[in-house]
């Protein structure tokens, strides 16, 4: 019998009861992304079959995301460099070990927000947050709620990419 879901593993120490679903989600994700990554080559990482997005693309964007919606929820606006990285997002890395360098770009994405999130005060999740240079509002649990939501899209849809890439090696 496998593991059960991150989330039936019970409450994590250290985060405020509001923020475990966020926690928890995040937590699965790397678990999923890291399995789906392990083994694929290079040429598989940024395979687009059927015109879908590569499985690369999926990690950095996750990556790169939950970044962004956690320096907006602690009231940033982007900076250069994490402008920079969203342009390269889709840039395919076809040298040796690209699915180990993935594989901690994503890790270390999750990480950074998880430690924000253990430092993350309860009682500020209701603060107005502007987004984006219109500078939308939100509120700090609105973006780490999204920040989740939009990771485990991601997740599923490299998870799922991941597999069909691996199908096709199979059968073709």
């Amino acid at each position: 019998m496998t593991e059960p879901e991150v989330w039936l593993r019970g409450a994590l120490p250290g985060f405020a009861p509001q923020l475990q679903p966020v926690a928890h989600s995040l937590l699965q994700c790397r678990e999923e992304v890291t399995a789906a990554l392990r083994g694929l080559t290079p040429a598989q990482l940024w395979a687009r079959p059927f015109n879908v997005a590569a499985v690369g693309f999926h990690a950095r964007h996750a990556a790169g995301s939950l970044d962004r919606l956690f320096s907006y929820a602690r009231g940033e606006q982007l900076s250069a460099p994490q402008r920079d990285a969203l342009a390269a997002e889709g840039i395919p890395d076809l040298d040796d070990g690209a699915a180990a360098r993935l594989v901690d770009i994503f890790d270390a994405g999750v990480e950074r927000a998880l430690q924000q999130l253990r430092s993350t005060d309860g009682s500020t999740l209701l603060d107005p947050r502007a987004v984006g240079r219109a500078r939308l509002p939100s509120t700090v649990i609105g973006l780490l709620f999204h920040a989740a939501e939009h990771t485990q899209r991601h997740s599923g849809q490299l998870v799922t990419t991941a597999k069909v890439v691996r199908g096709l090696a199979r059968d073709g």
